[in-house]
């Protein structure tokens, strides 16, 4: 079972996280080199999202009863692993483009929390970072890091 005080905390993190995301959005210019959607939709709604995750996870912490026997240890290598990978997403993203740091991001963030499932991890992977780029980039007319081009696409 998951430790109830670090929810917590992380609830209320992620709820500042998402209204930051949520206001700060609001600041990016309204035309995106010739897109139909303005280049302020996504982060809003990631913002949007979080905040909703948030005020959830923080409604279901309260609701569980607290064990007081369960042990208050938390998983220090797991969270450093997925946040190292979100740090090298962050740099790696304009070099080798959405896809395939999309791609890397969710295999490892996947690969970390379920070691035993590598096929189903890259199939998802794959799934989730391509079908991301093609609603975003051709449906909605957005613009996101393409291929690099020392692939040769």
């Amino acid at each position: 079972m998951a430790n109830k005080m670090f929810d917590r905390y992380a609830s209320i993190a992620f709820l500042i996280i998402g209204a930051f995301f949520v206001v700060d959005s609001r600041n990016i210019s309204q035309s995106a080199y010739g897109s139909s959607v303005g280049s302020d939709i996504f982060p809003l709604g990631l913002g949007l999202i979080l905040i909703l995750l948030s005020i959830r996870l923080f409604y279901e912490n309260l609701r569980v009863k607290s064990d007081k026997s369960e042990a208050a240890k938390l998983d220090y290598k797991r969270f450093g692993i997925i946040f190292a990978a979100m740090v090298l997403y962050v740099f790696l993203l304009e070099k080798i483009g959405y896809v395939i740091a999309t791609f890397l991001f969710l295999l490892i963030g996947f690969q970390t929390l379920e070691r035993k499932k590598m096929l189903f991890s890259i199939i998802i992977s794959a799934v989730i970072s391509v079908g991301v780029y093609y609603v975003y980039v051709t449906v909605l007319q957005g613009t996101l890091p393409a291929l690099p081009e020392w692939l040769g696409f």
